[in-house]
């Protein structure tokens, strides 16, 4: 499954915010320097859909606030369960 993802960094903390223009909108306790807000993102959408972080990763708009991530095992009811959509 591929999840479009609008990230906010630098947030107080970590928690899924709603939607953003149809896009799930991540607020991230990390900065958007050298990767750690994109590893940050991994881990919490890995922990959130409890799957291991090998099963996610981000396939477009690594250095943009708009990401499409890819989530294998995981369907699309999971994910609005695990989000509350």
């Amino acid at each position: 499954m591929i999840l479009r993802v609008h990230v906010v960094p630098r947030a107080a903390r970590s928690e899924a915010a709603g939607l953003h223009g149809g896009a799930l909108r991540v607020r991230l306790d990390a900065p958007p320097v050298e990767g750690a807000a994109n590893a940050a993102l991994i881990e919490f959408l890995a922990g959130r859909l409890g799957v291991p972080r090998r099963q996610v990763s981000i396939v477009g708009g690594l250095t943009s606030r708009e990401k499409q991530v890819r989530v294998e095992g995981v369907e699309a009811g999971a994910v609005r369960r695990a989000f509350g959509l």
